[in-house]
């Protein structure tokens, strides 16, 4: 995939220490219900290891914010189930989802990685937007 395919598929990137960490979102108007302050969006997640070491993903924390500026945390292990190994010049993907009563907010945050030398560091997500309009 090219450079401009990418930017064109993945809008919002974030790169730490080789580390790109791509965002596409989508608002879901099928699964969103306004008459009930209920909007939902999923967003596709690509992880890059542009570095010269393999890398595992540990744990996340996201930080959500309503369209009332109510701040939401998210931590956890692994994502989607999964704490992928990611090999130098390798990708992972996984598609997720953010509900939200309100129509509009934002997410972004961080992945706890550690490198195949036990060094654990922690690799910027981008921030993007949930908008429904």
């Amino acid at each position: 995939m090219t450079t401009d395919t990418l930017a064109m598929l993945f809008p919002n990137v974030a790169v730490t220490r080789g580390i790109a960490v791509r965002v596409a979102v989508s608002y879901l108007a099928e699964q969103s219900d306004p008459t009930t302050s209920r909007w939902f969006w999923s967003y596709h997640v690509r992880i890059e290891n542009g570095g010269e070491v393999a890398v595992q993903l540990l744990s996340r924390r996201w930080t959500i914010v309503d369209g009332r500026g109510t701040v939401h945390e998210v931590v956890g292990e692994g994502v989607v189930g999964e704490m992928p190994l990611i090999a130098p010049g390798s990708s992972f993907d996984y598609v997720s989802g953010c509900p939200l009563d309100t129509p509009d907010g934002s997410m972004t945050g961080s992945y706890r990685m550690v490198d195949e030398d036990g060094a654990a560091f922690d690799v910027a997500i981008p921030t993007f937007q949930l908008l429904s309009a």
